[in-house]
């Protein structure tokens, strides 16, 4: 049996600063991630629960420069719906155990604003922002196993994405905690010299200024949020009250 050659994810979540930390990780010379950030191995429509860890690599291959450069290399994967699907979870669980995932998490209720933003700029989404909140759970039915491209699971999934304190005790349920690094977005956003820091340590890797004189914007999105305190924000905090609520009791995190 082959040993996985996928070391470490950037597994989550997304719009939370997964762009803007992959790419501080990439300039390290001792971390390997994909050309394009995103390998979307384990949630291909394709994918083959039979696969062994070779052929799980050669998939990663794909998306590497260089997988036969020197085994010292750590290689890693920064595809941000993996810790949201139970199924993408158990998937990496049986191809290496010893993974080891880095979470960024964002406010909940900020985190589907900019993706409903996102999927409206690229055309997928055609709803006013709280009308696209309110019917998310219809849109989504039926569609909790289906990883196609063009799946409401990937488009329309605002709220769902958003309900951490679920994903967070399926990964744990995976994994122990000693291979769980959970970060907030927001300090990134302020000190990205020190979350940085603590993502070597935890890679286990030297702890180089790579960051120095890095200038990359942590949110990205061409677009003007709801005010804070205006009632779209106001109506969707409370739509999400269960999963701010379920991440302050269970994890100790709030969002403010």
């Amino acid at each position: 049996m082959s040993t996985p050659r996928i070391r470490f994810l950037l597994g989550g979540v997304q719009k939370a600063g997964t762009s803007a930390l992959a790419l501080h990780l990439s300039r390290h010379p001792g971390i390997q991630l994909p050309q394009d950030k995103e390998a979307h191995v384990f949630d291909a429509p394709d994918f083959d629960e039979r696969w062994s860890a070779a052929e799980i690599d050669a998939r990663h291959a794909q998306h590497l420069a260089d997988l036969g450069q020197a085994e010292a290399t750590l290689r890693g994967d920064a595809t941000p719906i993996y810790v949201f699907h139970p199924a993408l979870i158990a998937r990496i669980h049986r191809y290496n155990p010893a993974m080891r995932w880095i979470i960024l998490l964002r406010d909940p209720v900020e985190r589907a604003v900019s993706h409903y933003f996102m999927e409206h700029e690229r055309g997928h989404e055609r709803l006013p922002l709280l009308a696209a909140m309110l019917l998310e759970r219809w849109r989504l039915r039926g569609h909790w196993l289906d990883f196609s491209m063009a799946s409401p699971l990937r488009h329309h999934s605002y709220r769902a994405r958003g309900d951490y304190a679920r994903q967070l005790d399926v990964l744990f349920a995976h994994f122990p905690e000693d291979q769980v690094l959970l970060l907030r977005s927001d300090a990134l956003l302020r000190d990205p010299a020190s979350v940085l820091s603590r993502v070597h340590g935890f890679l286990g890797i030297e702890d180089l200024a790579v960051h120095e004189g890095m200038r990359e914007r942590v949110f990205v999105g061409d677009y003007v949020p709801p005010p804070r305190n205006g009632i779209t924000m106001t109506c969707l905090r409370w739509l999400m009250r269960r999963e701010r609520r379920a991440m302050r009791e269970r994890y100790r995190l709030v969002f403010d």
